[in-house]
């Protein structure tokens, strides 16, 4: 009964760090511009959030997230998030091994 506890815990652990490793090799491949309309859009959404967050006071950023963190369910989409989204359609080694 341990061997087979031990054995399951082992393999959600190692799901779980290649899980890691494959969000890991999309942010890389990000940054090493493997695909260039991604990271170029990547670039850009760097750069106009670092104007606006120097532009606008740092209580009125905070108190934005927290108002869109605390929103009513009515005013909550089920589908996923685009950065998720975005992320989740990144090349990662896994995809260019198939």
């Amino acid at each position: 009964m341990r061997y087979d506890q031990l054995r399951s815990i082992g393999g959600r652990i190692q799901n779980v760090a290649g899980d890691l490793a494959t969000q890991g090799e999309r942010f890389h491949s990000l940054l090493s511009w493997r695909d260039p309309r991604a990271s170029a859009l990547f670039v850009t959404f760097c750069l106009v959030t670092a104007i606006v967050l120097y532009v606008i006071p740092f209580q009125v950023v905070a108190l934005l997230f927290v108002f869109y963190v605390f929103r009513h369910p009515w005013f909550r989409t089920k589908l996923p998030l685009i950065p998720a989204s975005f992320f989740r359609r990144l090349p990662s080694s896994a995809d260019s091994m198939l």
